[in-house]
């Protein structure tokens, strides 16, 4: 209907011989506005040296088109449409006929894009930071691979480096500690209680026979079995990457040396102090940065840099980074190093997620009662569900701080935003079971009233959210529009009788829920929710 309102406008305005302007189509938020609404007049004022009230009457003179009924002129120069309501009901065979498809779009047309996130350092476990990067970064391939990107959900192993050496320390020290012996701590090692369940495991299974091995065995040992550990936290998350890429593959596949060369033939490094420095003040940054420390050792900035180019050199129109907050100020460096390696920077995107707040019984929960340390994802997937866990932490912008309230994550009231919207889908479920329709009529005679007008709206509305959703990469579009959905259902159903003696009113009526069934499950989908049959 937007296309057919712009195209209306448009004929009407080459008769006024203007052309080539963009045309926006709005859904006002009170009804009494019309069905859509445009501000193109206000946007003539100065092409046409009009008032935008009098360029607003020359548009509407000008359009004749059988789907709309009225058109009203308003103040400061709104011009509101209100349309016939076929197109609404057709819809649901659109609906009923896409069925998993419904929403989806190639606005995308193909376009290769890189989404990285969590990928957290093999050191420990992962935390509430990482569940809602992986939520928000799960969720936007979803909605982009729905709307025709290629799309490619990468998870970056830093598995070398200095971490994983105090990382193989650590765990050699809780072994020696195990078997009676001492080996100490290092400076900046590990203490998570992860660390000392797996030196518990080697003695069980080995006893005191690896005392005499190398710290490469310890830190291989430790490595891999938090990688799965990991890993596994996050399939049970709904998380399943397409590519794990490890830092020691890099490292092997790039002579990091020849990236320092080219970076100083291309002018962009200097030595000071018996380091060799980074000029990326020079490009984006505010400050320089060491590359090679003077005890000729690298800073992870180098493999980070060589990371990226090699996602440019496997062809990606796009990379998207989701980093946390405290990440802010690497964001320039990376982009400086893209830019002196001769590559375009805009093809990196880097997002920062904001802190979250744990909140039960109104108050901030900082420790876990079982471990007296930071909360994990795994002990909230056990506390609140993996539903839960994902929608709250889609349904906030991912550059807002946000507090998690356990209690309402919890609840099983209306209070409780994803068991609000699954109950909606579960009530429908259990409607469908008793009484189903597969036959779709040629017409739609008994949905001709506002209630139902306002279901299929939200229904209509929603491949327009997920192309939103896709190009402003807001999957929280997603969690409002399908509460908004669940909302006007659940009013639906309040106010009008599904099952009726009349079997043709029944049989509209279950068509028409049954397209708000699926529009929820597609919603859903594209947020990591399996929604309940039955609650």
């Amino acid at each position: 209907m937007k296309e057919i309102l712009i195209d209306a406008i448009n004929a009407s305005l080459k008769k006024l011989d203007i052309e080539d302007i963009s045309v926006e189509i709005d859904i006002p938020k009170q009804k009494d506005f019309g069905d859509y609404s445009t501000n193109i007049a206000m946007k003539l004022t100065k092409v046409l040296g009009k008032n935008p009230l009098e360029i607003a009457n020359l548009i509407v003179e000008n359009i004749n088109n059988d789907n709309i009924t009225k058109m009203e002129v308003k103040a400061p120069g709104f011009i509101n449409f209100f349309v016939k309501k076929d197109y609404l009901v057709e819809n649901i065979k659109k609906v009923l006929t896409e069925k998993d498809r419904y929403g989806s779009s190639n606005i995308g047309n193909g376009k290769k894009v890189n989404i990285e996130f969590v990928s957290a350092n093999p050191t420990g476990i992962l935390h509430l930071g990482n569940a809602r990067g992986g939520a928000y970064g799960d969720s936007l391939a979803r909605i982009m691979r729905f709307s025709g990107f290629d799309v490619t959900e990468e998870y970056y192993i830093n598995d070398a480096g200095n971490q994983i050496n105090n990382l193989g320390e650590s765990l050699k020290s809780r072994y020696f500690e195990v078997c009676g012996k001492d080996y100490p701590l290092p400076e900046g090692g590990y203490h998570g209680k992860e660390i000392i369940v797996m030196a518990h495991d080697l003695y069980e299974e080995h006893q005191d026979s690896l005392l005499d091995e190398d710290i490469e065995f310890y830190k291989s040992y430790a490595t891999e079995k938090l990688i799965a550990k990991i890993i596994a936290d996050l399939k049970e998350y709904r998380i399943n990457y397409d590519v794990y890429t490890s830092e020691k593959a890099i490292r092997n596949k790039y002579n990091l040396q020849n990236i320092i060369d080219i970076l100083t033939k291309n002018g962009y490094t200097y030595e000071r102090d018996g380091a060799l420095w980074f000029k990326c003040s020079a490009l984006f940054d505010d400050e320089d940065h060491v590359l090679v420390k003077e005890d000729k050792t690298l800073t992870y900035l180098v493999p980070d840099i060589a990371y990226h180019l090699d996602k440019y050199n496997r062809g990606y129109d796009k990379m998207i980074d989701i980093f946390g907050a405290d990440h802010h100020g690497y964001v320039a460096r990376l982009k400086s190093s893209i830019k002196a390696l001769g590559n375009d920077p805009e093809k990196l995107e880097v997002k920062l997620l904001q802190l979250v707040r744990l909140i039960q019984d109104g108050e901030v929960v900082k420790m876990s009662k079982r471990t007296g340390k930071s909360v994990t994802l795994k002990e909230l997937i056990d506390e609140v569900g993996i539903n839960a866990a994902r929608y709250y932490f889609v349904k906030s912008s991912l550059d807002t701080q946000m507090d998690f309230d356990l209690n309402l994550a919890k609840s099983k009231s209306n209070e409780n935003p994803v068991y609000y919207v699954c109950y909606a889908y579960a009530r429908i479920s259990s409607i469908l079971k008793e009484t189903d329709y597969n036959e779709i009529p040629q017409k739609f005679d008994a949905l001709n009233d506002e209630d139902s007008y306002n279901v299929l709206e939200k229904v209509y509305a929603f491949p327009e959210v997920v192309k939103n959703a896709a190009q402003k990469e807001l999957p929280h579009l997603i969690t409002n529009y399908v509460y908004d959905l669940a909302n006007t259902f659940h009013n639906y159903y309040s106010r009008i009788r599904i099952i009726t003696d009349d079997e043709e009113i029944t049989k509209e009526r279950i068509l028409l829920i049954k397209s708000v069934h699926q529009t929820i499950k597609n919603a859903l989908d594209l947020i990591g929710i399996i929604p309940p049959e039955k609650m």
